[in-house]
């Protein structure tokens, strides 16, 4: 029987070890972090997700865990509409509605899919040698893991990615970004929002639990020490000129609930397979947040991943062809991000006020090019 060895216990990773124990391949899975809690806060799963999950007979299970999002809109910071996405169109087009949840919430559900005894933390992988008898995969502890196929989803950082392909390190994006969970009892808060300001932007959204993700994102130099040592006082006042219930969130929330970190992604790769070895989500095509697409992209690789396995025994063929079906479309989502981010985080007020009337009178068909162009393509054929 073939080995089959997954590098990361992310949405990337778990979700793989899900499909392919569904069509009878057993993994191994091996985790860096000694304990999988599911870090982070809150993140969209957009209609696409929603498919991808529906075809790996996930769907049941994690719509409970997600809170529908019947809007999204774009504001300016004195709370003005600049842009309305159709998601109900969206949802419609796909069958399919849009949620935001818990990073936490969907890796506990997750982890209850798959034999637990597959699943080895702990284990950090920073290199990898392949011959003839297959791929041994080195780890920090001194360990080594042999296997004859191996799905890299260990994230953005990924070292293995890093070795094969010496030229995909990280790339920062120019802006910092701090996230929290809070309680939503006294700000009740109903649908979900991203403010564009001259400070930086700021967006939330419910969750289920009655409870609240935020995220704000700030230009800055990478790993800043001003903004690592950044309170939830001195978030206050930077957003204080915003509109509610921004600072009502921010006055909310403990420093201690704060998690901060720069925003980057990976300039798009040339390949996603090599030979036996393949990479998945963050590890194969990381992007920034502004399109709400990075678990989603994951979600959808292994959608790709168990239709082609399923089509040949012939392993690497298969690998080849999830990366012909995949390259063009993660491309296109980190491209179309990292424009956006860009343009979101202006500064310069005479750019902000150009960008904030041509968006307040633009048809709505043409600011929602980008997310149609996303969503109207059928990923699975």
């Amino acid at each position: 029987m073939k080995r089959f060895t997954i590098i990361g216990g992310g949405v990337a990773g778990l979700t793989a070890a899900i499909g392919l124990n569904k069509i009878g391949i057993q993994v191994s899975i091996f985790e860096s972090a000694k304990i999988l809690a599911g870090i982070g806060a809150g993140f969209g799963l957009a209609a696409n997700a929603i498919q991808a999950l529906d075809y790996l007979d996930l769907k049941a299970g994690v719509i409970p865990l997600g809170h529908y999002l019947e809007n999204y809109n774009i504001l300016d910071e004195q709370g003005k509409i600049l842009a309305s996405p159709e998601t109900r169109k969206i949802s419609a087009q796909y069958e399919q509605d849009n949620f935001a949840i818990h990073r936490a919430d969907l890796h506990q559900f997750l982890l209850q899919q798959i034999n637990i005894t597959d699943l080895h933390l702990g284990k950090r992988a920073f290199k990898i040698e392949e011959d003839a008898a297959g791929i041994a995969v080195f780890f920090e502890d001194g360990t080594i893991h042999k296997t004859d196929y191996l799905i890299v989803a260990d994230g953005v950082k990924s070292q293995l990615r890093q070795q094969l392909i010496p030229d995909s390190a990280p790339r920062y994006a120019g802006y910092t970004c701090w996230r929290a969970t809070i309680d939503n009892a006294h700000i009740n808060l109903k649908t979900g929002f991203e403010t564009w300001g001259s400070k930086g932007r700021f967006g939330m959204t419910p969750l289920v639990g009655n409870k609240i993700y935020w995220y704000a994102c700030i230009n800055a130099e990478p790993n800043s020490a001003q903004y690592s040592n950044y309170t939830i006082e001195d978030l206050r006042l930077n957003f204080a000129h915003y509109h509610d219930p921004i600072p009502k969130v921010l006055a909310e929330t403990k420093d201690e609930q704060l998690i901060w970190n720069d925003i980057i992604d990976i300039k798009p790769l040339k390949h996603l397979a090599l030979g036996n070895i393949l990479f998945i989500g963050d590890a194969g095509h990381a992007t920034t947040p502004n399109m709400g697409q990075g678990a989603c992209q994951a979600i959808e690789d292994v959608a790709v991943l168990v239709d082609e396995l399923k089509k040949t025994k012939d392993v690497t063929l298969a690998f080849k062809h999830f990366e012909q079906r995949r390259l063009k479309r993660t491309r296109y989502i980190t491209e179309t991000s990292w424009t956006i981010g860009k343009i979101a985080q202006w500064q310069n007020p005479i750019s902000i006020m150009a960008r904030n009337t041509l968006m307040t009178i633009l048809p709505e068909k043409i600011k929602q090019h980008q997310l149609k162009t996303l969503l109207s393509v059928d990923f699975m054929k």
